[in-house]
């Protein structure tokens, strides 16, 4: 048999001076690197919750601006429900609060559709009932039970309505 020769090459133990230094500083930049990365993700965190808290004010604020142009539209309200002998002033009282409400609407974009008399379009309206009508075209809307409103090009409630129906003969 072949004899072995103990004269293989083995690593050596003895380590470099320059690559305890490479290894050092890699280990150094790793530490500081995820102590950056540490700091980055509290930022991020720190952010999301300050941006939460500004959309949590910009909405209260929204809503409070809303809310004030809704409180002199409640005092009218208010002030009709006194009224308990005079019925032109009650009436009176109740369209100057419809007016207010309107007006409020209005500045939010918010604006009603006119469709007495339109053909029924099932995308704006539900049909709740239908009724004869004289000289009104089949599937016109005769009668508007509770209106359509919009909110810029948006449908905000359809319309509830009476279609007109061919006459029977």
């Amino acid at each position: 048999m072949s004899e072995m020769n103990d004269t293989t090459a083995q690593p050596a133990a003895v380590e470099e001076p320059g690559l305890a230094a490479e290894l050092a500083a890699a280990k150094s930049k790793a530490d500081e690197n995820y102590q950056k990365y540490l700091y980055a993700v509290a930022d991020l965190e720190n952010y999301k919750k300050r941006i939460e808290r500004q959309f949590t004010e910009i909405a209260m604020h929204g809503k409070k601006a809303f809310l004030d142009r809704l409180l002199p539209i409640v005092d009218n309200l208010e002030r009709a429900l006194k009224v308990t002998d005079n019925v032109e002033a009650l009436h009176a009282g109740v369209t100057q609060t419809l007016r207010g409400f309107e007006s409020v609407l209005a500045q939010e974009g918010v604006k009603a559709l006119d469709l007495t008399g339109k053909p029924f379009d099932p995308r704006v309206a539900e049909a709740i009932g239908t009724a004869q009508s004289p000289g009104a075209e089949e599937n016109s809307i005769v009668e508007v039970v509770q209106k359509a409103y919009l909110i810029g090009d948006d449908l905000l409630r359809e319309a509830k309505v009476i279609v007109a129906k061919p006459p029977q003969g």
